[in-house]
Order: C-alpha cells, then sequence, then structure tokens
C-alpha cells in the first residue's frame, strides 16, 4: 500500500507481445500452508508457479482465469517489472474475454469523469494526469502505469477508480466505522468481519507503524487502536470490492464482464482483503494472481497465498531513472502541514526517519500551505544535497534533514 519517479516509459508493444500462462482456482483462495517448506529459487524468472501444487502451463492459466467473475493482480506499486507483468497478464485475459473492466486502487472515485474522457480519447497523456490529479492522490511515477492505461484507452477497456479518499479511511481507523457519519462515507457499507487469520497477518504490520511507540509485547489483538486499524484497512478493502462487484452485475452487450482488479499485494494476499469483501457482497469467483520477486523468500509461498504467482525480478530496471528527486511519502493537507500518511520503505524519508502521521511544517524555510508545495520543492532538489525539514511530531516541532544521494554515473 504504498512509490517512485521513473524516466523512460515502457515499450506497450514489447510488453504485450508476450502472452502469460497460470493455474488457479477461480472459486477464491485457501489459506492451509504447504506442509514443506519450498526450496530456493521457487518461482525461475517467468514461470508460473500453483503455490502448493507446483509448475503450471499458459494454456491452463488462462483457460480458468477467465472463467473468473474477477481478477486481482497485485503489485508492489514501485516495482516496473510488476506493472509489464500486469500487462502482459491483462493482455492473455483479454484476448479470451475481450469484454473487460479494469478497476484501479490508484484512482480515488471522485476522479471517475477523468477515466471516463481518457478512453472516449478526449484528454491527452497529460491532460489526463492532471484532471486525475495523480501527483496528489498517488504519487508514484505515471510511466510506471501509462502502458496499462494506453491499453485499455486503445481496446476502449472501461477504467474503474476503486479508491476512497485516505481522509476516510484515517477517521475509520481512528473512530471507527459508526464513529463516522453516514453522509461521509462515501456510500460504503459496513465491511465484513476480518478472518482470524487475517488478523494474524495484520498484528505485526502494525506493530512496526505504531504511533504510540510500544513495545511488541504491549500490543494485543484485543487494543482498540490496532482493532481501529484493522476497520481502516477493511474499509480500505470494501472500498475496492463494492466497486468491483457493481461492475460484475453490470451487463455489457447482454454479457457480465470479466472485471480486473489492479492493486497493492497487501489487499490480494491469502484471499484476506479484497477477495474477503467480494465474497460477503456475492462475487464467489475471485481469482488472485501475483508476481513473485525472484529473492522474495520461499517460506512465503504457501498453498493459498494466491491462485498462482509469476516469477519476476526484484528491482526496478536499470533503464528506469527518476526524472526528478522523490521524498518517498503519500500525505494530504491538514494539522498546518503536510501530514505523512505513509512512508516509503528504503526511500529518502525513510532515512531520515520519518514517521506516518508527521506532519511537515516547512521544507528549505518554506512553510508548507498546499500539495504542491511539496512536490514542487522536492522536485527542485539536484541530487547529492540536503533538504531541511520542520516537522511536528506528538505535539513537538523537530528539525530533520532529508539528504538526497549524489547522481550515480
Amino acid at each position: 500500500m504504498t512509490n517512485c519517479k521513473i524516466t523512460r516509459r515502457s515499450s506497450l508493444m514489447c510488453a504485450a507481445a508476450v502472452l502469460i500462462s497460470l493455474a488457479m482456482n477461480p472459486a477464491g483462495a485457501v489459506i492451509t500452508p504447504a506442509k514443506k517448506p519450498v526450496p530456493n529459487n521457487c518461482v525461475p524468472l517467468g514461470d508460473w508457479i500453483v503455490p502448493g501444487s507446483g509448475k503450471t502451463s499458459q494454456q491452463e492459466v488462462i483457460a480458468r482465469a477467465a472463467k473468473a467473475s474477477v481478477v486481482l493482480l497485485g503489485e508492489t506499486h514501485i516495482n516496473a517489472d510488476h506493472h509489464r507483468w500486469q500487462l502482459q497478464a491483462l493482455v492473455a485475459l483479454h484476448a479470451q474475454r475481450p469484454n473487460m473492466v479494469i478497476g484501479f486502487e490508484m484512482f480515488p472515485r471522485r476522479v471517475q469523469p477523468a477515466l471516463d474522457k481518457w478512453i472516449a480519447g478526449e484528454l491527452s497523456e497529460k491532460e489526463f494526469l492532471r484532471a486525475a490529479e495523480w501527483d496528489h492522490v498517488w504519487n508514484t511515477d505515471a510511466n510506471l502505469y501509462l502502458p496499462l492505461f494506453h491499453f485499455a484507452r486503445m481496446n476502449r477497456i472501461p477504467m474503474l477508480a476503486l479508491n476512497i479518499e485516505t481522509s476516510l479511511r484515517r477517521q475509520v481507523a481512528e473512530k471507527g466505522f459508526y464513529g463516522v457519519p453516514v453522509e461521509e462515507r462515501e456510500g460504503l457499507t459496513h465491511p465484513a468481519e476480518p478472518s482470524q487469520a487475517y488478523v494474524d497477518y495484520l498484528l505485526p504490520i502494525y506493530k512496526q507503524h505504531d504511533r504510540k511507540h510500544k513495545k511488541d509485547d504491549e500490543t494485543t489483538q484485543d487494543d482498540p487502536d490496532f482493532r481501529r486499524f484493522i476497520g481502516g484497512q477493511q474499509l480500505w478493502d470494501r472500498a475496492m470490492a463494492q466497486i468491483l462487484q457493481q461492475a460484475v452485475m453490470r451487463p455489457a452487450n447482454g454479457e457480465k464482464p470479466l472485471v480486473v482488479g489492479v492493486m497493492g499485494t497487501g489487499h490480494v494476499l491469502h484471499g484476506f482483503g479484497v477477495a474477503h469483501q467480494l465474497h460477503d457482497l456475492g462475487v464467489k469467483s475471485v481469482a488472485a494472481l501475483l508476481p513473485w520477486d525472484s529473492d522474495k523468500s520461499c517460506k512465503n509461498l504457501v498453498a493459498g497465498v494466491a491462485d498462482a504467482v509469476f516469477g519476476v525480478l526484484p528491482h526496478v530496471a536499470e533503464s528506469f531513472r527518476p526524472q526528478f528527486q522523490r521524498l518517498g511519502i503519500r500525505y494530504e493537507m491538514g494539522r498546518g502541514g503536510a501530514i505523512i500518511l505513509q512512508v516509503e520503505k528504503n526511500s529518502i524519508a525513510d532515512a531520515a526517519k520519518l514517521q506516518d502521521s508527521d506532519v511537515i511544517l516547512e521544507m528549505a524555510g518554506v512553510p508548507v500551505k498546499t500539495l504542491e508545495d511539496v512536490t514542487t520543492i522536492v522536485k527542485r532538489q539536484a541530487p547529492g544535497t540536503w533538504l531541511p525539514l520542520k516537522i511536528k511530531r506528538d505535539e513537538q516541532e523537530l528539525s530533520i534533514i532529508a539528504k538526497f544521494p549524489a547522481a550515480k554515473h
């Protein structure tokens, strides 16, 4: 649930030329672990594996995926190979079921008109990104995603905005679902209760970002803050599931479309997130597909983690370089500055020890008053320079230095 800026756009035609195959159970993920650890190099580059079963074939996978009502394609947002894989999967699925709809986690619902105009050919690339408020709502290099957007427009495939406002997720995390007024819930219904397995999965993640800095043994599954955190995650899952479910139930040309959801891996793993909410909404046939980085631990490749996984490289390709500097945060305005919603791992912000919920008050001595202030100041930073920040953390003002690495030659 997590962003970088890339210089060159990957070629749509080159990515589309390779059709991928996978095998899966359209009925949904099983969460029973494999009995024995999978050996090293468990998912070789370019291979499809059914966790718990082994390697599969192209024909088998595409045939089964195309029969599902919804296909979820996971990703790590900043990994270029993940997006190339998504494009290949979309091409293969579209060949089987051209009546397709693609939903994107990257867009909040309020920018749906921009997506409709893009598909209709009414906006240029630059106009589309501006109308969709890309730099504000997602803040990841658009070049990673543009091949997907162009594929949709080229084939007149409707694009759906799956997300909700980050402020609503934060409100639910802080107050609980019923603590947010009905008129502020963006039409969302109460999420299905999480499985115990999902609670077990989220607890260590929550401990890593516990804003009260408790020790690990001080946070239990009954902790009120942790339960609100779960509520926020479930709302995110539910929001995307509702839009996907509505698309499934909206026939086009007399038949239901194949609905594909493009989203972060955390919403797909083990069927805990979006698939769980889809099942509660009556959509039972859900296929979950994930890219699997070649350096990822084989201990995590257990039956039910996804219906099928595809071996990819773990890092952004060398041919991609940021067009300009980026801090590595997702944020929104409020409380006198830019509230950090998420700090990207291994980013400049992470190295500077910025934390979720910090409020950036000033950058290089300039008060932060608008969303544009943050991106504008960061983009002006030259490689090898330092950017002084004034932040507020737990009602205390602190000075932090963000160090931008020197350019590599």
